[in-house]
């Protein structure tokens, strides 16, 4: 069985805005396995990039945790602190934005911008500190964190809720509700908060003596080390001086690496990942800006700066929209390669099924903030059951199908006033009824594979799917069977 790296369950985010509250993501769960790829598909505003910020801790100043997990090993990622955040994004789940340009500073030089997090890190006597006090300091805050937490989403609800038509007798209620809410929510985090602490400040002395121990360790062993050098030196013939120079100079760098990483270290482990997402002659470009780099070139920058840290979950928002079609292949087998050799898991959020085709091990379908069909890579590709499944099928290019494209008529909802029933009923061909009263369920296709729609309701008319998808599964599998013969 395969180690469930990821877990989001039932997640619900709401944005406040000026018009109202805008539900952007609604009641969503998938899973990761370690090395597979997910991939997340929908339209603009389906709220695809909305869940893959919340797994980064990046969301918005207005958005409103209105429920759910993010499970990430064993620890919910919507209830962990700032500090603990730190050591989570970027070293363990990195991400690479749609748009490389704005990802990268124009005016500074590309080499800089690859070892930033490398240097910031290099202090490794504070590296080995923050992580013998880790597991308590993390304790700690996440306790405050989690007070923290619950006591700015409730405000943020009780602001929406003054702002409405409320008489002056409800609002003063509603305020008072909230002040005995955060009260209780101080108190019983201060009291968690206490014993935690005081363990924490004992790690922290026993850490401090730990440090120094290992310090004074490294640096005696340099200075033996030297002294032995040096006197060999004194009686060297003169042929022998030039090779015990070069071992002082590297006893010299050996201590120094044990105690921090340089920027000759840094710039060393650049090149090296500069040459791994295929950027030729690295250490000329490692001097360079990034207006002299292609706009293929530039996403492969972007690529490398998120590997800096080897994390092992990478989220790809959209990393090719931005791209022509031939680059666009070059940069998605980039990442297919590096998540083979790195055993990488990926999420992978796009709007065009088309370009997943090869990528995805699962297909979430999102459409106005929840998953409407979610399988593995083929039961959506061969056996799609959603009409917004079909409807994105039969909007992709295709040199094979001679049937016309079709377009998706109308637009999104309006989040601030969702639909009561089923979102995409109002663009539906195939809506019934039931679909503008009730939302569907999910109903199981198989194990693996389930859709909301009423369509695979026991009662619901036979709906046959869409010649052009029919076809375009009939030419795919012709195409598979050439192949493979």
């Amino acid at each position: 069985m395969s180690e469930k790296i990821l877990e989001v369950k039932n997640l619900s985010i709401n944005f406040k805005t000026d018009n109202g509250i805008l539900k952007a993501v609604r009641d969503v769960s998938f899973d990761l396995e370690r090395g597979e790829t997910l991939c997340i598909v929908g339209e603009s505003g389906s709220g695809k990039s909305v869940t893959s910020k919340a797994i980064m801790g990046i969301l918005a100043n207005n958005a409103i945790i209105e429920g759910g997990t993010i499970i990430y090993r064993g620890e919910n990622l919507l209830e962990v602190s700032e500090d603990e955040f730190y050591k989570i994004r970027g070293h363990k789940i990195g991400m690479i934005f749609q748009d490389p340009l704005s990802s990268l500073n124009p005016i500074v030089r590309i080499g800089k911008q690859i070892t930033e997090a490398t240097l910031i890190n290099s202090d490794k006597l504070k590296l080995m500190y923050n992580d013998l006090i880790s597991d308590d300091l993390i304790a700690y805050k996440n306790v405050l964190a989690h007070r923290d937490i619950r006591i700015n989403n409730e405000k943020k609800i009780l602001q929406t809720y003054l702002d409405e038509d409320h008489t002056k007798e409800e609002k003063k209620a509603r305020k008072a509700e909230f002040k005995a809410f955060e009260k209780k929510e101080k108190a019983d985090a201060e009291a968690k908060a206490a014993p935690l602490k005081a363990k924490l400040e004992k790690t922290k002395a026993e850490a401090k003596k730990k440090v120094a121990e290992y310090k004074a360790k490294v640096q005696s062993e340099h200075k033996a080390e030297l002294e032995k050098l040096t006197e060999k030196l004194k009686n060297a013939k003169p042929e022998e001086i030039d090779a015990i120079k070069a071992e002082i100079t590297k006893c010299n760098e050996d201590c120094v690496n044990k105690l921090k990483i340089t920027k000759a270290e840094a710039k060393r482990r650049a090149i090296e990942i500069m040459k791994e997402v295929g950027i030729p002659d690295p250490e000329k470009r490692f001097r360079q800006y990034p207006f002299e780099f292609s706009g293929g070139m530039r996403q492969r920058i972007v690529i490398a700066i998120a590997l800096t840290e080897a994390p092992e979950i990478l989220i790809c928002d959209e990393p090719t929209t931005a791209l022509d079609v031939t680059i666009q292949a070059q940069i998605l087998e980039l990442i297919k390669k590096i998540q083979k050799e790195r055993n990488l898991t990926c999420i992978f959020i796009t709007h065009d099924l088309g370009v997943v085709a090869n990528m995805a091990d699962r297909v979430a379908v999102m459409y106005a903030g929840k998953i409407v069909e979610y399988g593995k890579a083929d039961e959506i590709f061969f056996d799609p059951k959603h009409p917004y499944t079909w409807a994105l099928l039969s909007s992709i290019p295709d040199v094979d199908s001679k049937e016309r494209l079709e377009a998706i008529p109308g637009t999104p909802p309006n989040m601030i006033y969702p639909p009561k029933g089923d979102a995409f009923a109002a663009r539906s061909r195939y809506a019934m009824e039931i679909d503008y009263e009730l939302q569907p369920p999910y109903f199981k296709v198989s194990d693996t594979h389930y859709a909301a729609t009423w369509l695979l309701h026991e009662d619901a008319p036979k709906v046959e799917m869409p010649s052009i998808v029919k076809e375009r599964i009939k030419n795919a599998l012709n195409s598979e069977e050439g192949g493979q013969a």
